[in-house]
């Protein structure tokens, strides 16, 4: 299906759609909360319930969500003949017997606080249709992740790698003053033309008053290939990464790689694309193996220099799980014969690859000093939290930047600190078995009440030192001296254990360098 000429009836339909109030907010106003929940979860029939009426907002409602056969003139009624007429011929809608269907999905979403909306095929969970090979995603749940963990503070160049229907890119729109997307698929780049032609329509609108619209450089290839040899402040992508067989079943989410090649192709050469300073930010898999530890597979992606890492695992999927989440992701029923045949084939691939299990997540890079040796941490985030990624991502590589300007113990210990507001001290005790009555203290925690809600056990010494420090305060080695004295502890026994448990809270960001926090608040 051609949508080439998409882009050119994008921005008359997005400026019509907003006047309507055909955005997220006015959508939840108008179906109330019980139907919007049914749409998001799929129930197109309580959707339609709710939108029965004969205005304007609940057609567009049944129209591009529900994707509901209407009248051709009812369409042009509310559309417009321009707008109905632009549609038709960028076949993004059929007419037959007089009656119209649209073919792909115009959804709105609320992306770095501004109303946009996004052109993409057809949501599968709305519609029964199984997604064919050049399906062309819209907004999923990777792509929510990914644009929360990414950082929304002003720069010049952006590169978003495998746009896709240009999700991430929008995200960035606030922020970036040049935005390049790359798809090696043409007809996602249709899709993200469309999409971004609406998007500068709405902030022309004066929707976001006072900003412009960023440039945008849409290009065609493979990779990286399309920006060569060019350099960029921020790099976001979020690839086809599902880990599998060397074939491309879905151009959306399979590379034709082995394994995990495609996560490991993009962390690898995405440096190369980073200003000094520079940022990338991935949605990546990577398999486990008996006897291989993961954190070592992905840091053996990185260069030996230039690079700091912060590799963050949400989740690991064991292999059946894994292929039947991905096949339940292309609209097969786990009860066919084709998906009996593919789990079967998707799982022997596997067990010759010796892989038990599958885990996935986020990684941040920054570009060092090309004489800066790398350094990657590779952690667990599996509890949940709700507050967004991208702003702690962009701290924590101002955190290790400051611990790595330091030379050793004796620069930690001369340092002042100052606790997080945020900070919680947690004692828990449990039942006393041994004595068979009341409590016995088990364990000591600090931990973050924002952000990815990080958590420390402490012993009483550690949470002692912490609780005595203060930006303008005694240093960190004098605090240690003068708890030591009072407790009547050897203090050169105790200055290395308080240092490598305060670097690793500052890492964290339970405690804050007092002249990070001087900075900040000038």
């Amino acid at each position: 299906m051609p949508l080439s000429r998409l882009a050119d009836v994008s921005g008359a339909l997005v400026a019509l759609l907003r006047r309507a109030q055909f955005t997220a907010s006015g959508i939840r106003h108008h179906l109330g909360d019980s139907a919007t929940g049914a749409l998001y979860r799929g129930e197109p029939a309580a959707v339609r319930r709710a939108a029965t009426d004969d205005s304007p907002l609940s057609f567009l409602i049944r129209f591009f969500l529900l994707h509901d056969e209407v009248p051709w003139a009812r369409c042009r009624e509310v559309l417009g003949e321009e707008v109905a007429q632009g549609l038709l011929r960028a076949s993004a809608l059929t007419v037959s017997n007089d009656r119209a269907r649209m073919l792909i999905d115009v959804r709105p979403h609320v992306l770095s606080g501004l109303d946009q909306w996004v052109f993409s095929d057809t949501d599968a969970s709305v519609t029964q249709h199984v997604p064919g090979p050049d399906h062309v995603l819209g907004v999923g749940s990777a792509s929510v992740s990914l644009l929360d963990s990414v950082p929304a503070s002003p720069v010049s160049r952006v590169l978003d790698l495998g746009t896709g229907s240009g999700v991430q890119a929008l995200g960035q729109v606030p922020c970036a003053e040049h935005l390049t997307v790359t798809d090696v698929h043409p007809r996602a780049l249709d899709f993200a033309r469309a999409t971004f032609r609406g998007a500068a329509a709405s902030t022309a609108a004066g929707q976001a008053a006072g900003a412009a619209f960023p440039e945008v450089e849409v290009l065609q290839g493979s990779w990286f290939e399309p920006v060569a040899g060019r350099l960029f402040d921020r790099i976001i992508t979020n690839p086809p990464f599902v880990v599998g067989p060397p074939a491309v079943g879905h151009v959306y989410r399979d590379s034709g790689l082995a394994l995990d090649a495609a996560s490991r192709l993009v962390l690898s050469q995405a440096p190369q694309h980073l200003l000094p300073g520079g940022t990338a930010h991935a949605v990546a898999a990577w398999v486990h193996r008996e006897g291989e530890s993961w954190q070592s597979r992905v840091a053996s992606w990185l260069p030996s220099h230039g690079v700091q890492a912060w590799v963050l695992q949400r989740d690991v999927a064991d292999p059946a799980l894994y292929v039947g989440t991905w096949l339940r992701d292309e609209s097969l029923d786990p009860r066919s014969s084709e998906a009996a045949r593919r789990t079967e084939e998707w799982l022997d691939f596997f067990a010759r690859e010796g892989v038990t299990g599958v885990g996935f997540g986020f990684v941040a890079l920054q570009r060092l000093a090309d004489e800066e040796p790398t350094e990657v941490v590779a952690e667990e985030l599996h509890h949940e939290f709700q507050d967004p990624l991208g702003p702690e991502v962009e701290e924590y590589f101002v955190r290790t930047n400051w611990l790595r300007s330091l030379r050793g113990t004796d620069e930690v210990l001369s340092c002042r600190f100052s606790l997080r507001p945020s900070v919680a001290r947690e004692r828990v005790s449990v039942a006393d078995t041994a004595t068979g009555m009341g409590f016995r203290p088990a364990v000591q925690r600090l931990s973050r009440m924002d952000g990815p809600r990080f958590s420390h056990e402490v012993d009483e010494h550690i949470a002692a030192i912490v609780s005595g420090l203060h930006p303008e305060g005694l240093s960190l080695g004098e605090v240690v001296h003068l708890y030591c004295a009072a407790q009547d502890l050897d203090a050169d026994s105790v200055l290395p254990e308080v240092s490598a448990a305060v670097v690793d809270l500052v890492r964290h960001g339970l405690l804050l360098p007092a002249d990070l926090v001087e900075e900040e608040s000038r």
